[in-house]
């Protein structure tokens, strides 16, 4: 099973960061909360200022603006440096992502071992996402020992944390595995968060059940096309040929209702 990862860049040692001295009683919720507004530039300083009085986790959301090139310009070996001061201070979201990018072998050089000890480091810390990729490095024994049923152990913890990336890689698991309900109810879970291939495979199931649900089936493969894939869009079009004039527009009724209701939870 391959890694759900970015792809990366060259490679690169680690250089020493130094985050500027601030005291400060600014937290890394306030960044976030100016980063949701909008407001990029308090948003970095304020996680600058929580790394500053002690919360990793600063560093690790610093990072992560340095590697998008999100109200900077992109310096994804600055991120690594970052994320390496984040992790080395008791970051699990760092520690994540900087293994992560040991694995990738662009701006550090390649190191399985050492992504994957620092990936299931997180995972044991209860980082969704090091959970995750521990499971996966333990299964197909990316820089540790090959252990199938560990890192299904892994994943699904992960997945109970409503990782989406978890959830799809479940409910693909047990669609290989023929176990078309449990596929399906991970993939539901990872679709109700708003995943167009969780969507899309979902639909696919209700679909060619040994009793369809044709309606369901069509209310996932239209928010799946929406959101831009274009084989839920085909299998819309293999839908309305099997289904009464009314049932469609219940099932479109029931994607509009699907939308609103997300939107308002949102707001």
């Amino acid at each position: 099973m391959s890694f759900v990862i970015r792809a990366a860049v060259a490679a690169h040692l680690i250089l020493p960061i130094l985050l500027t001295s601030m005291a400060s009683a600014e937290t890394t919720e306030q960044g976030l909360a100016q980063m949701d507004a909008g407001n990029v530039s308090e948003a970095a300083d304020s996680f600058a200022k929580a790394y500053d009085a002690g919360d990793a986790d600063g560093a690790f959301y610093l990072a992560r603006l340095f590697e998008l090139g999100l109200g900077t310009e992109q310096d994804e070996a600055r991120a690594a440096n970052l994320y390496a001061a984040a992790a080395e201070k008791g970051s699990a979201k760092a520690k994540a992502r900087l293994g992560l990018m040991y694995h990738e072998g662009r701006v550090l050089l390649r190191d399985y071992a050492e992504g994957t000890r620092l990936i299931c480091e997180a995972a044991e810390a209860g980082d969704p996402d090091g959970q995750l990729n521990c499971g996966l490095a333990y299964r197909s024994g990316r820089g540790i020992e090959k252990d199938e049923e560990l890192g299904l152990k892994f994943i699904q913890t992960a997945a109970l944390q409503n990782s989406v990336l978890a959830l799809n890689v479940l409910g693909q698991y047990y669609l290989g595995e023929g176990d078309k309900v449990k596929a399906a109810e991970y993939l539901l879970k990872a679709a109700d968060q708003g995943n167009a291939l969780a969507m899309y495979e979902y639909a696919r199931i209700v679909s060619t059940n040994e009793t369809p649900d044709n309606a369901k089936a069509y209310t996932y493969a239209s928010l799946a096309a929406v959101r831009g894939l274009p084989a839920a869009s085909q299998l819309l079009n293999e839908l309305e040929t099997r289904m009464a004039p009314e049932d469609v527009l219940a099932a479109q009724k029931a994607a509009r209702e699907w939308t609103e209701t997300r939107l308002a939870e949102a707001q």
